[in-house]
């Protein structure tokens, strides 16, 4: 195997877990799940059957990945975060019909206890602040805060919050990095170095 398992977690028969990757305590993958490399699958952590995570993507305790979520590579998911797949649950009717997809892309960050509603796109290092609750899809690059959750500013690859304004036009550097982001029509673009 080239991958840690912990004797108490369950990884059911056809899972997919790549080279590297690390299940924790207490988890549970399910037989159609589809995990990359070098992974981090903290403690009581579900992934269910119609899921995909890309590579070095780390989940964090408690966190439940549910039927029709993607997470492409880098995707950081905080402690005890939600994700849902219905989007109007009732215990006395089946909806599995009617599952929503989220999709979580390259490098974003959803912070802990966040909940992230079903049928969302989280662009490319977006930033979604603890407790925050995402109802609409989140722009790459975008730190989001608040329940519902709103845009208060913009974050680097690095992870710091970017000196630009929220919209017009402007130009900034990554003071850790040295990158360059360019703001322009409500989107960011990093510039080569």
């Amino acid at each position: 195997m080239s991958y840690q398992v912990h004797p108490s977690a369950i990884v059911d028969d056809g899972a997919v877990i790549g080279e590297g990757s690390r299940v924790w305590h207490f988890v549970h993958v399910c037989a159609g799940a589809r995990i990359g490399r070098e992974c981090s699958l903290g403690q009581n952590v579900f992934v269910g059957n119609k899921v995909v995570i890309g590579d070095k993507v780390k989940i964090q305790n408690n966190v439940s990945v549910y039927d029709n979520v993607i997470l492409e590579d880098g995707v950081f998911c905080g402690p005890s975060m939600v994700f849902t797949n219905v989007y109007n649950p009732r215990s006395l009717i089946e909806r599995k019909s009617e599952y929503r997809s989220t999709l979580v892309k390259h490098g974003a960050t959803l912070g802990a206890n966040c909940t992230i509603v079903c049928g969302v796109t989280v662009g490319e290092f977006a930033f979604v602040g603890a407790g925050a609750v995402i109802n609409k899809d989140v722009p790459a690059y975008a730190l989001m805060v608040g329940v519902p959750a709103r845009q208060i500013g913009w974050m680097s690859e690095f992870g710091e919050q970017l000196d630009l304004p929220l919209e017009g036009e402007g130009e900034t550097l990554c003071e850790h990095t040295g990158a360059r982001y360019l703001l322009k029509s409500k989107q960011i673009t990093k510039l080569d170095v």
